[in-house]
């Protein structure tokens, strides 16, 4: 017997046991720096997503701030209170934060007015002013006519655009044609929850304005300009949050809030509102267990990932493992099989060659000496033969090398034939038969022989002395011939019948210490398999075999 160290393959199981545990710790390190990288994720995400939030709240108010106004230029001043209540209208069902509109009906005039603004020759001043909203009463829509002021002060929004107007007028240069952003911005005043918008006049118009600052022009020019004062409130911000699995509440706050609650329970950020609402922000809080359920979240796909990977190692180290098993069970079975194989062609060669010597150096032999070493030779030389044709058989037919025989056979001829054989050769041995439902079977009768040889040399040689029998069934059942061999001998264990069929295999027992190649029953296997049959087997330990071949009828 070969040693397993001489294969060389040796199971070190202190290196599989230092690979296992390696492996693992690899693994909790690993999904420790995911989880960790995973929470550092999130409270970045946590700290930069207010930006996505803010920008989804904010786009009414920007589509509000660079589409809606811009209409009023549209009606060139035009604008009555009956069309600029329409306008409103629009603007408070589009932009529920818009809460209040003013609306200045104005006169750019050469000559001064008692109510606005005065510069040179230059004036600027309200004719009537509305307020739309959806909370004005009606009496209380119309705040100032030049017929009755009510008492009505024009005010700081109107008084502020004027003298931004005037001073864009001051510096105007009217050799060259002023871009739409430079006019929309000195047009518009931004205030704290106020927009304030004055409609931007024709290039020819802002010309003489510029002269009317100077001169009183003949005849004098009179030009209707629409300012509108959009009053905002910050609170019916619609708030659009974008992420609702980070973020568990959203508010708008003043800019000086600050929260009573700021236990280490809860993540808070903040960001500011732009423009009119900048002295308010968005205010952002989540508690942590509610954080925590984004940080699994997100990282559970990580850990299922590196699940797969390092599955995948192991997978591949358990198969390189189970590909040297292998290769050492190969490695032993062929060693045994050349091993064995060379003591079952020495043994008769041995006794052929002292036969020959003891013939070769006698004088003078007697008959009886002729017939004796006669015997031995013919019988040693049939065990080289039977060996040999085996292994040419199973090669053979292993390869698909030789055809398939039909021959009809008298089945209980056949097996008394097979019977005599062996009870020639082994005279303690006790054979039964019986046939049931047919007498004549077409088959190979050579494949066939082999196959009663080989399952009857094992029962004879698989049995102890006192019980070296066996019972041979054939019957038809259902179209098909059913061959039962059931012996007495040693039997075989339950963990060893999935590998008796297996080439060089050798169950390792008394029986098996000398002159078993291990190809007996993988030779039976074959040659069932070649007659398109099945073969099973069905043992006990210390109560015997029975093997089961089926075998197409006549086919």
């Amino acid at each position: 017997m070969i040693s397993e160290k001489k294969t060389g393959y040796r199971k070190n199981f202190s290196l599989i046991l230092t690979f296992i545990v390696l492996m693992s710790v690899l693994f909790c390190l690993s999904l420790y720096l995911a989880y960790n990288f995973s929470k550092k994720f999130i409270e970045n995400e946590f700290a930069s997503e207010k930006v996505n939030v803010l920008e989804q709240s904010i786009k009414p108010y920007n589509d509000f701030f660079q589409k809606k106004l811009p209409e009023v230029s549209y009606y060139n001043g035009y604008l009555d209170s009956t069309t600029a209540s329409n306008f409103v209208d629009t603007v408070l069902l589009e932009y529920p934060f818009v809460s209040k509109v003013v609306f200045y009906d104005s006169e750019v005039r050469n000559t001064p007015v008692s109510d606005g603004l005065n510069t040179g020759k230059f004036s600027f001043g309200p004719k009537e002013i509305y307020q739309f909203g959806s909370l004005i009463p009606q009496d209380s829509v119309q705040l100032f006519s030049r017929e009755n002021t009510r008492n009505f002060i024009v005010g700081d929004d109107f008084n502020a655009l004027a003298l931004k107007l005037v001073s864009y007028i001051e510096s105007l240069d009217t050799s060259k044609v002023p871009d739409q952003d430079e006019l929309f911005s000195n047009f518009s005043n931004v205030r704290s929850n106020k927009i304030t918008y004055l409609n931007i006049p024709r290039m020819e118009d802002l010309k003489a304005y510029k002269q009317m600052l100077r001169n009183t022009l003949d005849p004098q020019p009179v030009y209707q300009q629409d300012m509108m004062s959009f009053h905002l409130d910050p609170y019916k911000i619609r708030i659009i949050n974008s992420r609702p699995l980070l973020y568990q509440f959203i508010k708008i706050q003043p800019l000086t809030y600050d929260p009573l609650d700021t236990s280490a329970a809860y993540l808070s950020t903040e960001i500011t509102l732009p423009g009119p609402f900048s002295d308010y922000k968005l205010y952002f809080i989540s508690s942590k267990s509610f954080v925590d359920k984004e940080i699994l979240s997100y990282f559970l796909p990580i850990a299922l990932a590196i699940l797969v990977f390092y599955g995948i190692v192991v997978l591949v180290a358990f198969l390189i493992y189970r590909n040297l098993n292998i290769n050492q069970r190969m490695f032993k079975l062929q060693y045994d099989f050349v091993n064995n194989l060379t003591h079952e062609f020495k043994t008769p060669v041995s006794v052929i060659k002292i036969a020959g010597n003891n013939i070769k150096s006698a004088t003078i032999l007697t008959d009886r000496e002729l017939k004796l070493y006669g015997k031995i030779l013919d019988e040693e030389a049939d065990k080289l033969n039977g060996l040999m044709n085996k292994l040419l058989a199973f090669t053979q037919i292993e390869n698909k090398a030789i055809e398939l025989n039909r021959d009809e056979i008298n089945i209980e001829d056949f097996i008394e034939s097979t019977v005599e054989s062996h009870r020639l050769k082994h005279p303690d041995f006790d054979f039964t038969y019986e046939v049931t439902g047919f007498n004549t079977f077409m088959t190979d009768p050579v494949l066939l022989g082999s196959l009663f040889d080989n399952l009857a040399e094992n029962a004879y040689k698989y049995s102890p002395p006192e019980r070296k029998k066996l019972h041979i069934s054939a019957r038809l059942i259902k179209g098909r011939v059913v061959f039962r061999f059931t012996d007495h001998g040693i039997g075989i264990p339950s963990s060893e019948i999935n590998n008796i069929f297996k080439k060089f295999f050798r169950i390792q027992n008394q029986y098996n210490q000398n002159g078993s190649v291990g190809l007996g029953l993988a030779f039976c296997k074959e040659l069932v398999n070649f007659m398109k049959g099945e073969i099973t087997v069905k043992s006990k330990v210390n109560k015997g075999t029975e093997f089961k071949i089926v075998l197409p009828y006549n086919d």
